[in-house]
């Protein structure tokens, strides 16, 4: 039997648009001494690290190099993963999970500011031989998917520009928050078209932070002080990098991963064990589509619920109290462990004005982005 791990440490800054007057590391530096404190211990405590991070959009080769000073970490282990931040956090549970390790710590930044032409970094993602070549934006891939999405469930143009106006009036309640707003269904559907039908209102803007998490297991609880929250499931999932080949209505990597945490969390009915949910939103039509694949809502019915309320702070499921990467910003790889930290911090009541009443069990879900089919679930309860 695998002994249980938790969260015991967040540290964070808050996020974004640009942040001209420090650099990535000091980002880190800030978010560790808060992780440490929050946890009661010091970086020679810390068994190993990870480090999310991924040379593109770094702007740096071999950008990992430069992690280990802020978080104390030199001469220690530190792997660096590069992918979306719950699949980083996987890899530091099984890594507890073996029994050799107590303590560890995970950092995941964004310095998205220092990045001039996103797009271009983008389209190194798309295939060399069949698709680069077309010189199309990245983002026409939101768009396919968004069509194809609303045609095969039904669900509107008008819902998921209806997931950003609730996303953005959400974040004006979360200080870490890039870009909160007051913003009408009507504007997001008069914002000029990014790849149709997709808005460029219904994009989250980038943003600068960072993120450190320090986890232990249950038997070493009793020498650290930060309040616990255990990773009861936790999956991730690639569906195939070719564009051609996926069911661009679904997000089979979503579905994959869930079932995968649910198994290891014994949820047998999302909809009615799990309290809450951070999803990724980096496009609007994409909470509604991670939603369904999450089994938080029925097939075509995820854009009915949320016009009902049902996401809402009061609704019966509240999705993205934070303001989600809507609100908050998108971080690239970070943006998965923005959700874990929302989780945590509404499970330990210590979300201010933006915590939920009662919840027990919360749900962080990750998307990497355009153009992959590549994200994580986990699922995080008290007790």
């Amino acid at each position: 039997m695998f002994e249980r791990v938790a969260i015991i440490g967040a540290g964070c800054t808050p996020f974004r648009a640009v942040s001209p007057d420090v650099s990535y590391r000091e980002m880190i530096f800030e978010a560790a001494v808060k992780a440490y404190s929050d946890a009661g211990i010091g970086p020679n405590d810390v068994s190993t690290f990870v480090s999310v991070t991924e040379d593109y959009v770094e702007g740096t080769a071999i950008a990992d190099e430069y992690v280990p000073d802020q978080l104390g970490a030199v001469l220690k282990p530190v792997h660096t993963v590069t992918s979306d931040g719950i699949t980083g956090l996987a890899s530091l549970v099984m890594q507890l999970q073996t029994g050799e390790l107590d303590i560890a710590v995970i950092e995941g930044h964004s310095k998205a500011s220092n990045i001039d032409h996103p797009a271009q970094i983008e389209a190194f993602a798309l295939d060399p031989v069949f698709v680069r070549p077309l010189a199309f934006h990245p983002r026409f891939v939101a768009g396919l998917e968004m069509r194809r999405f609303l045609e095969a469930t039904g669900n509107t143009e008008e819902q998921a520009a209806g997931v950003v106006s609730r996303n953005r009036a959400a974040a004006l309640s979360n200080p870490l928050a890039a870009y909160p707003a007051r913003i009408a269904v009507a504007d997001v559907m008069a914002s000029p078209p990014e790849a149709e039908p997709l808005k460029s209102a219904e994009a989250a803007g980038l943003a600068d932070g960072a993120i450190v998490l320090v986890l232990a297991r249950e038997s070493a609880l009793a020498r650290v002080s930060g309040q616990p929250v255990f990773i009861r499931g936790i999956g991730w999932s690639q569906d195939t990098p070719n564009i051609e080949e996926r069911d661009l209505s679904r997000s089979v990597y979503a579905e994959q991963s869930a079932a995968r945490a649910y198994r290891m969390a014994g949820i047998g009915d999302p909809a009615a064990e799990i309290d809450f949910a951070e999803v990724d939103d980096t496009f609007a039509y994409k909470q509604l589509q991670h939603i369904e694949a999450l089994g938080l809502a029925p097939a075509g019915q995820s854009g009915r619920m949320l016009e009902r309320g049902a996401f809402a702070a009061g609704g019966g499921l509240p999705v993205n109290a934070s303001g989600g990467a809507l609100g908050c910003g998108a971080a690239h790889d970070a943006t998965g462990l923005r959700s874990v930290l929302e989780v945590t911090l509404q499970l330990r009541g210590q979300a201010g004005q933006r915590q939920l009443s009662g919840v027990k069990t919360g749900l962080a879900q990750s998307w990497r982005g355009i153009p992959t089919a590549t994200g994580g679930v986990a699922v995080l309860g008290v007790g």
